[in-house]
């Protein structure tokens, strides 16, 4: 991946939190988090999906230095990792700042047509956002997030891709069926790709603590991203940027239920702004 372009728009044109610990914690006034994957024993590549690959100008022949990248245990230049801060409602009930707890965007690709694609790993390691969990991910969930992803992507879903499936070389341990009987299981590595991971929880926790100022700073990168129709100079068409958010997000629930998808935890913080099914694992 060292002969990717990358760009750093993000991190560059949003507010980072002055903190590079770790450690869970409330960050305040701040996008994402400085954040490095955590390494990992024995990264075995078992899964690159060319069509995801050409969409970066990647070469997916399986190398160990690609394992080493995919696995997280090598930042290339021009990457710049973090973990992003967001809230969301979940099942009905406000439930304050959650963020990216084992995901770690890499960097932002700039791909095929010169599109610019966000490449993030998840079970990648704690970050300010894990609050008691261990930042890593399981076999079969990382699995079901490869597989989902780009079959709803192919039966025509708007969705995030996923790009690799990685083999850690160590054991997490998961109460599978929430019984009180955890066990331990292969952990893995599986790379999302999307134009952007942004979601409605990224803006909702800075309004629930009336940090306008970043709120603002956020719209408007969105905006201008994502959305420039509602850009025109200083002013920002901010009620036609949320009717077609509403209308992509329904637009993808329509789909969903074309295809019979039911999506088990479709809270705020794993709703995309962009309308795409996000979150398989």
């Amino acid at each position: 991946m060292d002969a990717l372009r990358y760009t750093d728009r993000f991190v560059r044109d949003l507010p980072a939190d002055p903190s590079v610990e770790p450690r869970p914690r409330q960050v305040m006034r701040a996008c994402f988090s400085h954040t490095l994957p955590t390494l990992v024993r024995k990264p075995e590549l078992l899964v690159v999906v060319p069509e995801v690959a050409e969409l970066l100008g990647l070469d997916p022949t399986p190398t160990p230095e690609l394992a080493e990248v995919l696995g997280g245990n090598r930042i290339v230049p021009g990457m710049k990792p973090y973990a992003a801060c967001y809230g969301g409602h979940q099942f009905g009930t406000w439930a304050g700042q959650l963020g990216d707890g084992r995901a770690i965007t890499l960097g932002e690709v700039v791909g095929r047509d010169d599109e610019v694609w966000e490449v993030q790993l998840k079970g990648a390691g704690p970050t300010p956002y894990s609050r008691r969990a261990d930042g890593r991910a399981v076999l079969r969930s990382s699995v079901r997030e490869l597989v989902c992803s780009e079959a709803m992507h192919h039966l025509g879903v708007p969705t995030t891709r996923a790009l690799s499936l990685v083999l850690t070389g160590e054991s997490v341990q998961r109460d599978m069926f929430y019984d009180g009987h955890p066990a331990n299981e292969p952990g893995a590595v599986v790379c999302r790709v999307a134009p952007s991971f942004l979601r409605f929880g990224n803006f909702e926790l800075p309004a629930s603590r009336d940090d306008l100022d970043t709120l603002r700073k956020l719209v408007r990168f969105t905006l201008e991203r994502f959305y420039p129709r509602y850009v025109s100079g200083d002013q920002l068409d901010v009620v036609g940027f949320f009717a077609e958010v509403a209308q992509r997000t329904a637009w993808m629930v329509t789909e969903w239920m074309r295809v019979g998808f039911v999506h088990g935890v479709m809270n705020t913080d794993n709703m995309s702004i962009l309308g795409l099914t996000i979150d398989y694992g």
